[in-house]
């Protein structure tokens, strides 16, 4: 989660709510606090590679699973790219595609090499790039620009606006399900999943308030809308400018961490579709030495990089978080199944959390909005004929 989001989103989300961005985070916060206690009563119960896919599947039915699991390669695809651009747009901002593609080709081969090294890797990332966060709060205090106006447009988009924030800036949150894609790789899921989701949702949320509030303080909405790389430009607008180049390098570093962790997530959600036949059986294999499944991995990587080469951050950050919500829509529904017996939470914090990513998910920009149906649906019609011509896969 404290990886190339928030380098990323909070551009956007101004632009939709302006300062109101802040009430987005914060509903943004809370349906993530749902979806985190719905994914994590799941995970715990059925601690295997797959996340929701396997939770529809178990819940729901066949055709709920492999909607979810659709969504999420989809989905967590395009925010792959997203992390790819970011980190060109932070590193080297005359050319971002090629930047961004030689990333995904760099953690990829890192995260071929076994998810004991890209834990290994992520530890050390997370704390550099908290280090970076915390230069651009005090740079944007400290460096003389702040104002209180600059936090007085909340008018921006009114409600609307906000829930379009809101949807825009759950995109932030998402990472807590690679927590549950991972379940067949982690000791004691059953105890350690329902504690590790919401503990790094939390500490999540408080970072980026933190950083979203001094950035607004510093330099306003408007300049956070238009910047390419926007808490560089909070940096960059006081007299602790010279801490600039540091915020690229931490941004850099988180949104090559994201590309780590998002890889590894999203081929074993493609890696479990696969061992059920819902996606080409090709994609199920485990490499023998590195105990990773190598071809989704690789398959992947290959999707990304076509992505980073044909679209942009913003208009792809919104699809993503259309299926994204869509995913986490289907987690809440299987969560609202569960017998009394095996709960943690309250039952009613998985209907809040489905409306929650329902009315997120149709208040995010038209053209993501049908994008994602659009793909949604080619997805399970093409899954729907296979189904007909092959009765066998379903079983």
């Amino acid at each position: 989660m404290i990886g190339a989001s928030v380098f990323a989103a909070i551009g956007p989300a101004a632009a939709a709510a302006g300062s109101g961005l802040m009430i987005g985070l914060a509903v943004a916060g809370m349906v993530a606090f749902c979806n985190a206690t719905s994914s994590a009563q799941l995970a715990a119960l059925y601690p295997a590679s797959g996340g929701t896919y396997i939770y529809g599947r178990k819940r729901l039915g066949h055709l709920a699973g492999f909607s979810a699991g659709w969504g999420f390669v989809i989905g967590k695809s395009a925010t792959l790219s997203v992390s790819a651009l970011a980190f060109g747009a932070y590193t080297l901002p005359e050319a971002p595609r090629p930047a961004g593609i030689a990333a995904v080709v760099v953690v990829t081969a890192i995260n071929l090499r076994g998810i004991t090294r890209a834990a290994k890797a992520t530890r050390v990332t997370v704390s550099l790039v908290l280090i970076a966060l915390g230069l651009v709060v005090a740079a944007s205090v400290g460096g003389g620009n702040t104002d209180a106006e600059h936090l007085a447009d909340w008018g921006v988009g009114g409600a609307r606006g906000i829930l379009e924030s809101a949807g825009l800036l759950f995109f932030a949150f998402a990472g807590y399900a690679r927590i549950a894609t991972l379940g067949e790789e982690i000791k004691d899921p059953a105890r350690t999943i329902p504690r590790a989701i919401p503990a790094a949702l939390g500490i999540t949320l408080l970072v980026y308030a933190a950083v979203s509030a001094t950035a607004l303080w510093a330099v306003g909405p408007e300049l956070l809308a238009e910047a390419a790389a926007p808490l560089a430009a909070a940096t960059d607008a006081g007299s602790w400018n010279g801490l600039t180049p540091v915020v690229r390098v931490g941004a850099a570093i988180a949104s090559a961490g994201a590309l780590l962790a998002l890889v590894a997530g999203v081929s074993r959600t493609t890696f479990a579709m696969a061992a059920e036949g819902d996606l080409p059986r090709v994609l199920d294999k485990v490499h023998p030495t590195h105990k990773v499944p190598h071809y989704a991995e690789i398959a992947v990587a290959a999707a990304v990089i076509v992505l980073v080469s044909l679209t942009d951050l913003r208009s792809v950050l919104g699809f993503s978080s259309f299926c994204v919500l869509f995913y986490y829509a289907v987690t809440n529904a299987s969560a609202w199944t569960l017998s009394p017996a095996q709960r943690r939470w309250p039952r009613a914090m998985s209907g809040l959390g489905f409306i929650g990513c329902v009315t997120l998910a149709f208040t995010l920009p038209v053209p993501s909005v049908l994008t994602g149906l659009s793909v949604l649906v080619a997805g399970i019609l093409i899954w729907r004929v296979r189904q007909a011509l092959d009765p066998a896969s379903s079983e």
